[in-house]
């Protein structure tokens, strides 16, 4: 049975961006150069946070946007295989785009 999160409040659901452990030519890196990189793929976002008013605040990403995420934080999550993590939406540092 496949599971599927979906978050709740002003969380986002990241899969972390980790480095090859080989480059493009075929030579393989020694693990110490293999290390999870501070970015990821968004795979999820919750509907928001409410103000005092009770108006929706938005998640200030969206689904595929690629994060830069803190060092530290956010809880791990393991569906099936797969690891993701959760962070709230003001704990994500920016997006990152190609030039």
């Amino acid at each position: 049975m496949m599971k599927r999160l979906v978050p709740t409040f002003n969380r986002i659901l990241v899969q972390r961006v980790i480095q090859p452990a080989k480059t493009e030519s075929g030579i393989l890196l020694p693990e110490k150069a293999s290390k999870v990189l501070n970015s990821g793929k968004v795979i999820a976002v919750g509907p928001g946070s409410r103000d005092k008013d009770g108006k929706l605040i938005p998640v200030s990403v969206k689904e595929g946007d690629t994060v830069l995420l803190p060092e530290y934080g956010g809880t791990q999550v393991k569906l099936g295989e797969k690891e993701y993590h959760l962070f709230r939406d003001e704990d994500v540092l920016g997006t990152l785009h190609e030039d």
